[in-house]
């Protein structure tokens, strides 16, 4: 394993990003959201996903002089083509763009389309938080899970994010698939076996094999439940803002679709917070983080570090492989 510290490791990103093509500070907000997820200890999000988004922005896959395009601009919804350009900084502009909304209309919703991987989808809901709203973030991919009873991959992990601003901050951050397909990934590099449960091969079967995970398909959370909210996902994002559905998006660790653009969908909702109470001000988000406490839990994410304001001098670990791919 190789340690280095976060600022290096944002620096080196934000290097390779403005290397294959894109602007500096949309690759330098890139680069702090991909560390941010390894920071957080999902490294699975985080840096060693870079080399394959530079093979997508070198072949094509994604485009790295993208703009976002207003589709719609209404007071409180806004959409925009993303141009096939990298997720992270068109998420992180649209809950930025949500946040503002919200501060003025209560409640405003931001969706991206024709847009690429984002990573860690937490990482979002953090400029709302900030803002004093809550978030709630949806995003699309590679359909890797077959609908309930059926045996063909038609919806993705079809992650789910929300931040709510009780101190320390919550952050729920979750695929509706029993693992985030990121995760078999790191196993298959790693040569790990998966838990079972996990996934099925490209035939149905259960498997414990990595490398078969990744051609095969990936088990619902909770059975019918998980794929209930991910037909609720894939609806929010590749069916209604789209402009692909998940079964058609192209997968980025298969390097043959490196130059096929992923079209995928992201969607954020960002609510005053203070604008929610049926009685005024209250002080209950700071009872309830304190009954958590008292209890002797804690609340989701309450661990994670803000990803704007991260420590440069803090240690990260990614592989040797990954080192190595990265010139680190």
């Amino acid at each position: 394993m190789t340690e280095l510290s976060v600022g290096s490791a944002i620096t080196r990103a934000t290097e390779l990003l403005v290397a294959a093509g894109m602007d500096s500070a949309k690759a330098a907000t890139s680069a702090t959201a991909i560390v941010a997820s390894d920071r957080w200890g999902i490294g699975s999000h985080g840096l060693m996903r870079l080399p394959f988004y530079l093979d997508r922005l070198n072949a094509g896959g994604i485009n790295p002089k993208a703009e976002l395009k207003k589709v719609t601009d209404l007071p409180s919804l806004v959409v925009f083509d993303g141009d096939d350009g990298l997720g992270h900084w068109q998420l992180q502009n649209a809950a930025h763009l949500a946040a503002e909304r919200a501060k003025i209309n209560g409640v405003a919703a931001v969706g991206v389309g024709r847009s690429s991987h984002c990573g860690a989808l937490g990482i979002y809901v953090w400029p709302m938080i900030d803002a004093g709203l809550v978030g709630i973030a949806f995003s699309t991919g590679p359909a890797v899970m077959p609908p309930w009873g059926g045996n063909k991959p038609l919806l993705s992990t079809s992650p789910v994010a929300a931040g709510i601003p009780t101190n320390p901050p919550t952050v729920v951050d979750l695929a509706t698939s029993a693992v985030a397909r990121g995760k078999i990934q790191a196993k298959a590099q790693a040569g790990a076996e998966l838990e079972p449960g996990w996934a099925f091969t490209k035939d149905g079967a259960p498997t414990v094999d990595a490398k078969e995970a990744l051609a095969g398909m990936l088990a619902p959370l909770g059975g019918a439940k998980g794929y209930a909210l991910a037909v609720l996902v894939e609806s929010l994002t590749g069916v209604l803002i789209g402009p692909t559905l998940s079964r058609n998006i192209p997968d980025m660790f298969n390097h043959d679709f490196d130059s096929a653009p992923q079209e995928i969908a992201h969607f954020v909702i960002a609510i005053d917070a203070a604008k929610l109470s049926v009685d005024g001000d209250n002080n209950r988000l700071g009872d309830f983080a304190a009954e958590v406490k008292d209890a002797g839990g804690r609340l989701p994410g309450s661990n994670r570090v803000n990803p704007g304001k991260l420590n440069l001098n803090d240690q990260i670990t990614i592989t040797d492989s990954v080192a190595a791919q990265l010139g680190l």
